[in-house]
């Protein structure tokens, strides 16, 4: 049936607090302020939980209605509202099957509704969102399940990884910072640092390698063809935002002769920040995440030692303070932030041959493998998910149907 959603929801806007509400001792109900996706956690007065009205009940639908609009969450603890968030609580009905319903018809709160896509949705935009439901709770309860069935698969996948990621660093550290299994004299590194004697150093420079950018044509990327990855997606292992993808024409692909990744390359993050400050990120992709065939832009450095459990090796390196600072450093050098092939190449690192190094790539080759596999399998979900909801909402799949 068609309603809007004030009809069959509760909405409850947040709003900025008075500065003496807050406690740097954690006293009282936590605090969410929207500005970003869903905002950072505050702590407040205990008179707060007792005299602010913008509260969320645990199981709360949690929306942002401040740039970046629309990031949705279900809060699994009550808490006060603040400045650019809303909750939305389901008069009738389930809760779960509202957080669906909202994801659903997003698309057309921030296009139709709300006027803006870029700047902020209000009350009545919310609650004049028509939409079209089952009426019958045990339908929308069904609906619930068999998404949250697809979520849950989705949420253990990102678990496994996480774990296998976090001992894959564990390893590195022990191996690798620490030097734990290294029962032999320690010696000054070009680095500056203690390193046991045996493991030799040398610049990425005098290592056989492929270190190459890609480029977008003129007038930038189009609508379609072949991915194209820029910096925005070089962010952590497993990780990459579909919603930024762009494209690059298949003819303009064929003439390319640098920049495709294969899978198990080091991506990182070329240029980019504020002006005199640097971060680094790294990436790496695989098994057909985020996709089978793709290229980076002229943005990205993608840094291949032609050794799968290598690469990886380097992809940990990378991040430990020496090379994580050296590379901060210089890209804070320059006008626009960033760095250059000079700066990744002068970098030294542990040489290939050394046994514990080729040990630890072997060991590390299949977690890594493992990690893609499951972000591959994560992304099919996500549009399975995202394609049947729309047909589970207007009835065209009957969930009866449905084995859960």
């Amino acid at each position: 049936m068609k309603y809007k959603l004030g009809d069959i929801a509760d909405v409850t806007m947040g709003q900025s607090p008075k500065s003496e509400f807050y406690n740097s001792e954690g006293i009282g109900l936590p605090f969410l302020q929207g500005n970003r996706t869903f905002g950072d956690r505050y702590p407040t007065f205990d008179t707060w939980t007792t005299s602010y009205k913008k509260i969320a009940e645990a199981g709360d639908v949690i929306m942002s209605v401040r740039a970046p609009v629309g990031a949705l969450n279900i809060t699994p603890v009550k808490m006060c509202l603040g400045r650019g968030v809303c909750s939305v609580r389901a008069k009738n009905g389930c809760q779960e099957f509202l957080y669906y319903l909202l994801h659903y018809s997003m698309k057309k709160l921030l296009s139709k509704e709300s006027g803006t896509v870029f700047g902020s949705v209000n009350k009545n935009d919310i609650n004049g969102l028509e939409i079209d439901i089952p009426e019958d709770v045990e339908t929308q309860e069904k609906i619930a399940r068999f998404l949250g069935c697809v979520d849950e698969k989705i949420e253990i996948n990102k678990s496994i990884n996480d774990n296998l990621l976090q001992q894959a660093k564990t390893l590195f550290k022990s191996w690798f910072v620490d030097f734990d299994p290294f029962d032999e004299p320690m010696i000054e590194a070009p680095t500056g640092f203690q390193v046991p004697s045996s493991l030799k150093m040398f610049q990425i420079q005098d290592l056989p390698h492929i270190l190459e950018t890609g480029k977008r044509p003129k007038g930038g990327a189009v609508s379609e063809g072949i991915p194209s990855v820029g910096a925005e997606n070089v962010k952590e292992l497993g990780v990459f935002d579909s919603s930024s993808a762009k494209y690059i024409p298949i003819e303009f692909a064929q003439t390319m002769k640098k920049g495709k990744i294969e899978g198990y390359e080091l991506l990182l993050y070329k240029d980019g920040g504020k002006p005199g400050t640097f971060t680094p990120h790294f990436s790496m992709f695989g098994e057909g995440f985020p996709y089978e065939e793709f290229y980076i832009n002229e943005h990205v450095f993608k840094l291949d030692f032609e050794d799968r459990g290598y690469n990886e090796f380097a992809y940990l390196y990378m991040q430990t303070d020496y090379p994580y600072h050296w590379l901060a450093n210089n890209g804070g050098k320059a006008a626009i932030p960033g760095i250059n092939q000079q700066n990744v190449n002068e970098i030294w690192i542990y040489h290939p041959s050394h046994p514990r190094v080729q040990e630890f790539c072997k060991w590390v080759q299949p977690i890594f493998t493992t990690i893609f596999t499951n972000c591959a399998q994560n992304m099919k979900l996500a549009k399975l998910r995202d394609a049947l909801l729309p047909k589970l909402m207007s009835g065209e799949l009957d969930v009866s149907d449905i084995a859960i």
